[in-house]
Parts: structure tokens; sequence; C-alpha cells
């Protein structure tokens, strides 16, 4: 009962930054892909210093799904050096009805 009570409730949101080889290689694309295949919502960017950053919003296995996806997988012709997660909590509703791309 607890375990459902805790999918139903609460979400989690995370901010993202992911360092390496994440721009020119579809990195943006897959991430939308990814997160929309995994359920969650947030936002996408490139940044002017050669990394992509972003949000993540949904229930906390799925977000910890994506956080696994940012941290190890990628885009096929990209090359994940790190990931930073900061700002991570709990929130009571989404701030995003979808996940997108932002320029």
């Amino acid at each position: 009962m607890s375990g459902l009570a805790k999918a139903s409730g609460a979400f989690k949101s995370v901010d993202y930054e992911v360092f390496g080889r994440v721009q020119g290689v579809c990195f943006r694309m897959y991430t939308e892909e990814e997160a929309r295949k995994l359920g969650v919502v947030g936002w996408v960017k490139n940044t002017s210093k050669g990394t992509v950053m972003g949000q993540v919003q949904g229930p906390e296995e799925k977000v910890n799904a994506m956080k696994s996806w940012l941290t190890r997988v990628g885009s096929p012709s990209s090359r994940i050096d790190r990931t930073s997660f900061s700002n991570e909590k709990e929130i009571s509703k989404l701030d995003f009805s979808g996940f997108s791309t932002r320029y």
C-alpha cells in the first residue's frame, strides 16, 4: 500500500548537465525520445560551453531511469564524460506537460 501511495502522490524533479561530446551528435533529440518513452517531463538544451543541460520531472523510479540514461547511454555517437545532477527535490505537481528541446 505505501509503495502505491508514494508512486501516485509525489514526483521528483532534478536538474542535470551532461559533459563530453554531446553537441552535434543528436543528443537532445535522443534525450527527448527517451524521456517520452519513460514518461517523464521537462526540457533539454545545448549550452554555450559545449554541454547539454535540462530538467527532468516525474515519478521517482522514472526520473531515476532517465538519470541512468543521461549518465551511461546518451545518443549513439555521443561520449558522456560525466553528468552532474543538482536541485534534486520532491514536488507535488509537474511543472511541464511534456518534454521539449529549448533553444
